[in-house]
């Protein structure tokens, strides 16, 4: 997609993008093409009841005497109570109205669009940005889809007083959008092209951005001790992997902070079988490891200045005459056993070993664990929040913080001793569920954090109900989503960049 930025007049070709407050139907940039139009814009607004209400929206096609295909008039709301995320909204809520369709090109008309203690260079590259947030599709695989059920819009185009300042804001903005992008490619793809080969390939071909990739093959995690993270692919054909991509923007020495993802391609259940109605949607169990790739490609990308690892685990849980067994023993990196009773609980065990290996390679100051990792988050949370547990209030706080900022919201959730002894085995160290379904998150987290050092201050964000869009959203397009791109990078630009 091309996202240019100029000060030029209105194109005579392609769509136009009006945003309008509420109310505020007088404002430069609509009153200049209004007049242009014969005044056809607010003889369509006041036909079509649009009074500039926030989340509003208004297509006009053949707009009067003006030479463009359509108009859209975006609803801003009140003057005042503009946000960046509304703006990405409105940049959002075009782009959906015109992607799939005959229109190629749009410009948004920003001149006058402005609000008072906002720069409007950030104003208007945040409508950009949620304009290309939006502008995805993942159609790889369709080859007999009709032409107007494909995307044909391939420009973006910005008219504000401001275009160099807009276009040096919108820079890093792009970055987090490429960034998102991969992950939602990741996430899309169906598991006969995905997995943990491909998958660490396409951390491999991140080099090119500067970030420095190492794989772990079998081999290597045998010699590791890492027997948790094994035994969940033993029953695969596919050869588990672990990708460690490494980003070295901050001051030489410094601990990096280090991101953990759960990527198993494909899920199963293991000889814990999952019934097989839904069981296609767990493609997308690899939704924490497309996360942590995609922000390390984002901070890459723009050149982040901090030190940060992200480590992912590459792994697929099929029950084949090898595959681990309800009842089986393991021992983990960290040389505690694990009694595993139920094999479709096996994220957690790819990422106690993977949690171990970070640790003890890198010696992070922070470590931020995203995982598809419970169906019980999505009972508790429905799919608007990320769960959060942590050891560490300052790091919640944090998390809260960029999440909010971003549109990517957590919600913090308890971890306690309760939860901690109810995973407690009668032969093994630790049993890799609780007896019954109660607080499943939570007694998940409980496991998990029996893998983090004293010291090291840690999160676990279990991101099963938001890693996938069942509906569409202004600014995520139904499918993959994205999470946790915008949101760990706002965390790393936040809180440790400049210190």
């Amino acid at each position: 997609m091309n996202v240019t930025f100029s000060k030029a007049a209105a194109p005579k070709t392609g769509a136009l993008a009006i945003p309008v407050f509420e109310r505020g139907m007088k404002s430069k940039g609509f009153a200049a093409l209004d007049k242009a139009s014969g005044g056809h814009l607010t003889r369509a607004a006041k036909a079509g009841d649009f009074t500039g209400k926030q989340g509003q929206k208004l297509v006009i096609t053949s707009p009067g005497k003006l030479p463009n295909s359509h108009v859209i008039l975006l609803g801003a709301g009140k003057a005042g109570d503009l946000s960046l995320l509304k703006a990405e909204d409105i940049g959002g809520r075009t782009i959906a109205a015109i992607y799939r369709g005959p229109v190629k090109a749009v410009t948004f008309m920003l001149e006058g669009f402005e609000q008072d203690g906002m720069e409007m260079a950030q104003l208007h590259a945040h409508i950009a940005y949620g304009a290309r947030l939006r502008a995805y599709s993942f159609d790889k695989y369709r080859t007999t889809a009709k032409k107007e059920d494909l995307p044909s819009l391939n420009k973006i185009a910005i008219n504000s007083p401001e275009a160099s300042a807009v276009r040096a804001v919108f820079e890093d903005l792009e970055a987090v959008a490429e960034g998102v992008f991969i992950t939602r490619d990741l996430v899309s793809e169906p598991a006969n092209f995905l997995y943990p080969e491909s998958f660490a390939q396409t951390c491999r071909d991140l080099e090119s951005l500067g970030l420095k990739v190492s794989i772990l093959g079998e081999k290597e995690m045998e010699k590791l001790g890492m027997g948790s993270l094994l035994g969940v692919g033993q029953g695969s054909r596919r050869e588990s992997k672990i990708a460690v991509m490494e980003w070295r923007g901050g001051k030489k020495g410094d601990r990096p902070v280090a991101f953990v993802g759960k990527g198993v391609t494909f899920d199963t259940g293991g000889i814990s079988l999952k019934p097989g109605q839904g069981m296609w949607d767990m493609k997308f169990d690899m939704g924490g490891a497309g996360a942590v790739t995609g922000a390390m490609a984002a901070l890459a990308k723009r050149g982040a200045k901090a030190n940060v690892v992200g480590l992912i685990g590459l792994v697929e849980n099929m029950p084949d005459g090898n595959a681990q067994r309800p009842g089986d023993v393991v021992t983990s990196m960290s040389g505690q056993t694990i009694e595993v009773l139920n094999t479709d609980a096996e994220g957690r065990l790819v990422l106690a070993d993977v949690m171990t290996y970070a640790q003890e390679k890198y010696s992070p100051k922070i470590m931020i664990d995203l995982a598809t990792l419970t169906g019980a988050i999505i009972i508790s949370l429905a799919h608007e929040f990320g769960g959060m547990f942590s050891n560490d209030e300052d790091l919640c706080a944090a998390l809260d913080e960029a999440a909010k900022e971003v549109g990517e919201d957590l919600w913090r959730m308890p971890l306690t001793k309760a939860h901690d002894k109810m995973i407690d085995s009668d032969i093994a160290d630790m049993k890799n569920i609780s007896n019954g379904r109660a607080g499943g998150s939570s007694t998940a987290a409980a496991f998990l954090k029996r893998f983090v050092k004293e010291g090291v201050e840690w999160a676990h964000l279990d991101i099963a109900g938001v890693a996938w869009a069942d509906k569409a959203k202004p600014t995520v397009p139904k499918g993959g989503s994205g999470y946790g791109v915008r949101l760990l990078d706002n965390y790393i630009r936040r809180f440790h960049e400049g210190e």
